[in-house]
């Protein structure tokens, strides 16, 4: 069995508390619309969000028709939304600079929007040897390739790397592809899981 040189990260749920929920409260409060409605038209419009396929201002124009209200008033809507909701667990961070000071090489993988992308690279972290997000690549988690890709940017087999997400489907694609696989629980509970899956080589 191959010795893991690299760990990738998830972004939302992992590195930082789910988003999700309080961005689309802002959003719906925003909107002024109900939120099992917003719900419906995000799922509808989000995937190719999501994959860069469409921009945020085409999002809104979809979204916003569907839901028979006016665009947002803010430029991006969204960003402002994620910038509100963004809570880092700051031990998770600790944990990746901890790894790259021990010699691994370290990803992160994230299916985010646009405006979430840009948001982090505003933030500067530099704790990350590669940078893959969804919007970006034009193909999400479970897809094959946006791990593939990953891989390859970090320079190491399947077997070599490590994810840690919070989605079981996501856990699965990596496992599809060869990579290693940790669901995210707690903080405390995941390093602990972590350090024993290093320690033993896997």
């Amino acid at each position: 069995m191959k010795t893991i040189q690299a760990v990738i990260f998830d972004w939302g749920g992992v590195l930082i508390e789910n988003p999700s929920p309080n961005l689309d409260l802002h959003c719906t409060k925003e909107l002024g619309v109900p939120e099992d409605a917003f719900a419906r038209v995000r799922e509808t419009h989000y995937p190719a969000f999501l994959k860069g396929v469409i921009s945020e201002a085409e999002f809104w124009i979809r979204a916003c028709g569907d839901l028979g209200v006016p665009l947002p008033r803010v430029p991006s809507l969204w960003g402002e939304a994620f910038r509100r909701a963004y809570v880092p667990r700051k031990e998770m961070f600790d944990l990746v600079v901890l790894l790259k000071a021990s010699g691994y090489r370290t990803a992160l993988l994230s299916n985010a929007e646009e405006p979430a992308a840009f948001y982090f690279k505003e933030l500067g972290y530099s704790m990350f040897d590669v940078l893959t997000f969804s919007c970006l690549e034009q193909t999400a988690k479970p897809e094959p390739e946006i791990y593939e890709r990953t891989l390859r940017r970090l320079g190491v087999a399947p077997a070599e790397a490590l994810l840690i997400d919070d989605r079981e489907e996501c856990l699965d694609g990596a496992w599809a592809v060869g990579i290693h696989a940790l669901l995210f629980t707690t903080a405390e509970d995941t390093i602990a899981s972590l350090k024993s899956c290093l320690s033993r080589g896997e």
